[in-house]
C-alpha cells in the first residue's frame, strides 16, 4: 500500500548521534524548517551510538597514540592530534550551550571526567611516549598532560595494572585529567527529546527503501512503515544519510556520481567487561596502549572506565571480528549486495593491498576466550577469567575508495560525502566518529546550505565561540571556552 505526502524541508535518515546533532543544529539556526527523522529500529541510539557499541572515549588525542605519527627522522607529526582535539572541543562547546539554555539537562547522565592515559612498555615505546608528551605539551590544548616512569606513582594511578607486573621491564604512562567518558547513547536520546519537543517528527520502525532525485533538484524518498507495511513517498529539499553501516547501501540507491567507486568493509568488535565493584573501583581512567604491528588504528587496546546507565564498569578491547552484516541488526547479505559494477575493482584492489589487515582479522577470529584473557593480562597481570564477560560491540563499515594513493584505499576515519548541489549528504566510516559529530555536521551545513549559512554564522558563533578559529593557535580563547565547558557540563565537580 502506498500514499503521497506533502513536501518537507529536511529528512534525516538514522536515529543516532549524527542525525540528532544535525537536527539540533538546524533547529537552532533555522527553526522554521520542517524536519522529519526516520529510524528503522524501535528507538534511537540502538546501533553505533549505543553505549555498549562504542568505546565512549571523548576522542581528543590525549591518550590515543595513533594520532601522533612517528616520521622516518624520528620526529612526531602532531597535526592530526590537534585536529581531533579541536573537533571534540567544538562538540563540548555545543553541548554546554545546550545545557546553559535548558535544552539539555543533567549533563552528568552523558559525560564524566575520566583521566586519559597512554601506557607504554619497553625501552622503545617508553622513548616514543616521552617524545610524544614533549611535542604535545607545547600546545595549550595539551598543557595539562603529565608523564611519569616512576613505578610507585604509576601504581598510585593504576593499581590494578601494576599489581603482579614484572618490575624489570620499563613502563611509562602519560596522564591528562581533562579526559572524558561520554555515553553517546544517553546524549542521543536527550537530543531527540529536545527535537520532539520542538515539533520535529521522529518516526521509529520506519525504513527508507528508495531515494531518487527529481529534475528540480528535490528528492523523492520512499519510506516503509514496518508496523503497517504502508509505504509513503516524501518530497524534500535536503536528505542526510546518517544510518551507520546502512549509509553506504542507501547512498548507492541515489545513483549520484559521488556514490560510485566507494565500497565498504565491515568489521565487528568484542569487549571484555567487568562489573565487579571491588575490581572496578581500583581503576579510574581510559588507558590506551599501542596497536600491534599490522593492526588497524581502531584496534588499539584500551582499558576503560565506563559510566553506563548510572553504573560504573570496566571494558577492555576491542577484539576484532568479522561479519558480512553492515549493522548488528543487518543482513548477512549486506556486504555482497554492496558490491556493484562501479566499485568492484575498488573492492578487489583493497583486498590485494590489505593483506596485513586480512591476516590480523583472521588471527583475531581464531582467538579463544583464554587467549583474550591473556591479552587482557598485558594490562592487568592478575586478571581472572571468571571476572570478565564478553560483549559484542557495534559493527563498523570501513570506507574503501579510490584516492591519490591508488585504487581501493582503505579509509579508517570519518568520511563525509556531499552531492555537488548540496542537496544530499551522507556520513560513512568509523572512529573518531561520534566525538566529532558537531564539527562534522557544521561542515555539512556549510556545504549543503551555502546561501543560508552566512546568515546563520552569528548564531553559530553564539553557540560555539571558537567557530572559525583554531583553539590550538589561540590559548586565551581556549582558556575561556574550557572554563565555560567545565562549568556547564559539571566536569569540575567530578575531578
Amino acid at each position: 500500500m502506498s500514499s503521497q505526502h506533502s513536501k518537507t524541508d529536511v529528512i534525516l535518515i538514522g536515529g543516532g548521534i549524527m542525525s540528532a546533532t544535525l537536527g539540533t543544529l538546524l533547529k537552532k539556526v533555522a527553526p522554521e524548517k520542517e524536519i522529519k527523522v526516520f529510524e528503522k529500529l524501535d528507538a534511537s541510539a540502538q546501533e553505533s551510538s549505543n553505549a555498549w557499541n562504542n568505546a565512549g572515549t571523548g576522542h581528543s588525542a590525549l591518550c590515543e597514540m595513533n594520532y601522533t605519527k612517528e616520521m622516518p627522522d624520528g620526529s612526531l607529526d602532531i597535526s592530526k592530534a590537534l585536529k581531533i582535539n579541536e573537533q571534540f572541543q567544538v562538540s563540548k562547546e555545543f553541548w554546554s550551550y545546550l545545557v546553559k539554555h535548558g535544552n539539555l539537562t543533567q549533563p552528568e547522565a552523558f559525560i564524566h571526567t575520566v583521566p586519559h592515559m597512554s601506557f607504554c612498555i619497553g625501552v622503545r615505546n617508553v622513548d616514543f611516549l616521552r617524545r610524544r608528551v614533549k611535542a604535545l605539551k607545547e600546545n595549550a590544548l595539551f598543557n595539562e598532560m603529565t608523564m611519569t616512569e616512576d613505578k610507585n606513582q604509576i601504581e598510585k594511578w593504576l593499581p590494578l595494572m601494576m599489581e603482579g607486573r614484572n618490575n624489570n621491564i620499563p613502563v611509562a604512562v602519560s596522564r591528562d585529567e581533562t579526559g572524558t567518558d561520554v555515553n553517546f547513547g544517553a546524549l542521543t536520546q536527550k537530543l531527540f527529546d529536545f527535537l520532539q519537543q520542538n515539533q520535529v517528527d521522529v518516526e521509529y520502525e520506519h525504513q527508507v527503501t528508495d531515494l531518487k532525485q527529481r529534475k528540480d533538484g528535490t528528492w523523492k524518498v520512499k519510506v516503509k512503515d514496518l508496523k503497517t507495511e504502508e509505504t509513503t513517498t516524501y518530497i524534500t529539499d535536503f536528505v542526510f544519510i546518517g544510518a551507520g553501516g546502512a549509509s553506504l547501501p542507501l547512498l548507492q540507491k541515489t545513483h549520484l556520481p559521488e556514490s560510485k567507486h566507494i565500497g565498504g568493509f565491515p568489521v565487528s568488535g568484542l569487549f571484555l567487561v567487568c562489573q565487579d565493584p571491588e575490581i572496578v573501583s581500583q581503576h579510574n581512567a581510559k588507558v590506551y596502549g599501542k596497536a600491534k604491528v599490522g593492526a588497524p588504528p581502531m584496534s588499539v587496546p584500551h582499558l576503560d572506565t565506563r559510566y553506563i546507565d548510572g553504573k560504573q564498569s570496566l571494558l577492555f578491547g576491542p577484539f576484532a571480528g568479522f561479519s558480512p552484516k553492515f549493522l548488528k541488526t543487518g543482513s548477512n547479505m549486506d556486504l555482497f549486495k554492496s558490491v556493484k559494477p562501479n566499485n568492484l575493482l575498488t573492492m578487489l584492489s583493497a583486498g590485494a593491498k590489505e593483506m596485513k589487515l586480512t591476516q590480523y582479522l583472521i588471527s583475531q577470529l581464531m582467538l579463544s576466550d583464554d587467549e583474550r584473557i591473556e591479552e587482557l593480562r598485558e594490562f592487568i597481570p592478575n586478571a581472572k577469567k571468571e571476572d570478565w564477560d564478553i560483549v559484542v560491540a557495534g559493527q563498523r563499515v570501513q570506507v574503501i575508495k579510490d584516492t591519490d594513493k591508488g585504487k581501493g584505499t582503505l579509509q579508517f576515519g570519518t568520511e563525509v560525502i556531499c552531492s555537488e548541489d548540496g542537496s544530499l549528504a551522507a556520513l560513512l566510516g568509523a572512529s573518531p566518529g561520534a566525538s566529532t559529530a558537531v564539527d562534522v555536521m557544521l561542515d555539512i551545513l556549510q556545504r549543503s546550505y551555502k546561501h543560508e549559512f552566512p546568515e546563520w554564522e552569528t548564531k553559530i558563533k553564539e553557540m560555539i565561540p571558537s567557530f572559525g578559529q583554531k583553539l590550538a593557535e589561540n590559548p586565551e580563547l581556549y582558556k575561556e571556552v574550557k572554563a565555560d565547558v567545565e562549568h556547564y557540563l559539571k566536569l569540575n565537580n567530578q575531578k
